[in-house]
């Protein structure tokens, strides 16, 4: 039924798409049919220190406010990634800031954080939370000078610690100004080790250890790329997002909105994301955990991730052009390249905690 209702719901502006889609998935779990969109593929694997039901995530950005836990949280995922939230409401870039481009099953947006601010989200936790480990993804608002951009990480990591069973942090949007440069030199070197101390007292103070993962872009080239992963590697980080968005268009060079500002996801990220996921596990090494994302729109890609070193993968664009049943099929592509990777031998756990 999916093929059907995506051409209505493509005949509507993506945000308002997004709004009715949401919406409906929201009136399916109050009458308790969010359901019949599948079961939950049971997989278990642990990574940093958690247990997932199965090794398929919802991506960060389809739910920036955790205003649809309820219907997300019934379509079978493992996990499910919130924000990129910042300290305070923001509304965003200008509409239009999202572009479909239907032949290459891909997006193209320039949303530019746009949220009601950690406490809301907060708020929205405290009261349903789904029956699967939440990640919270966190940025700084647009008006923060970068200098400063350390202080709004940490106040949201700070916000969020109780209330996450993982922290993202997204250095690696390409819509809000100067932010990947956050990804090299000394302003990513001062970020994490305040990060890292942060998350050693709050470790402390709360009893528990929640791990912090850091996403990075897909562009770099090999040597930043390297350098990057070091870096991340020598602070202790606990996990890496490979990959956000793209800003080239290489891919792309004949759709009419090729020319829009934004960072380009779907199916042609594919190739780029997994081989920026390859080359992270080779200078990561086998033991440090890496969640696969981007360009995933079918079993086999997902299945992909994992051959390409993933231990986890999340899912965004590729629900819009395939709906629903994505989930189960990824999950089920996902335990069965688990299955042949691992048979006959006991799969080590990745990130336990320290």
């Amino acid at each position: 039924m999916y093929p059907l209702a995506r051409s209505l719901l493509f005949r509507l502006d993506p945000e308002r798409a997004h709004a009715v889609v949401m919406g409906t998935l929201d009136v399916a779990a109050a009458l308790h049919l969010a359901g019949l969109a599948g079961r939950r593929v049971h997989d278990p694997v642990e990574v940093m220190g958690l247990r997932f039901p199965n090794a398929v995530g919802l991506a960060a950005g389809l739910d920036k406010n955790g205003d649809h836990l309820r219907g997300l949280a019934a379509l079978g995922f493992g996990f499910v990634e919130l924000g990129t939230v910042t300290p305070r409401p923001q509304p965003g870039n200008p509409r239009p800031r999202m572009f479909r481009l239907p032949a290459e099953q891909a997006l193209i947006n320039r949303m530019g954080f746009n949220n009601r601010g950690v406490d809301h989200l907060l708020r929205r936790l405290a009261a349903w939370r789904p029956p699967v480990p939440v990640g919270i993804n966190i940025g700084k608002n647009r008006d923060t000078p970068l200098e400063s951009a350390v202080e709004d990480y940490r106040y949201c990591l700070e916000r969020v610690y109780a209330a996450a069973d993982y922290v993202v942090v997204n250095l690696s949007s390409p819509n809000t100004p100067g932010l990947r440069d956050l990804q090299a030199g000394r302003q990513l070197e001062a970020l994490l080790a305040s990060l890292k101390a942060d998350q050693a007292h709050l470790a402390a103070e709360h009893g528990r250890y929640v791990p912090l993962v850091v996403k990075i872009a897909p562009d770099l080239d090999d040597a930043p790329l390297r350098a990057l992963v070091q870096a991340l590697r020598d602070h202790g980080v606990d996990g890496i997002a490979a990959t956000n968005t793209t800003i080239s268009r290489e891919a792309v060079p004949a759709s009419p909105v090729a020319s829009e500002a934004g960072g380009l996801s779907g199916a042609p990220l594919r190739e780029r994301a997994t081989a920026v996921l390859r080359r992270v596990r080779q200078e990561a090494g086998p033991r440090l955990p890496l969640i696969g994302v981007g360009g995933i729109l079918s079993g086999e890609d997902a299945a992909a991730r994992i051959a390409a070193g993933a231990d986890l993968v999340q899912l965004y664009t590729g629900l819009i052009y395939r709906g629903p049943a994505l989930v189960g099929e990824a999950a089920r592509a996902v335990a069965e390249e688990r299955s042949h990777r691992h048979a006959g031998t006991r799969e080590p756990a990745r990130g336990a905690l320290p």
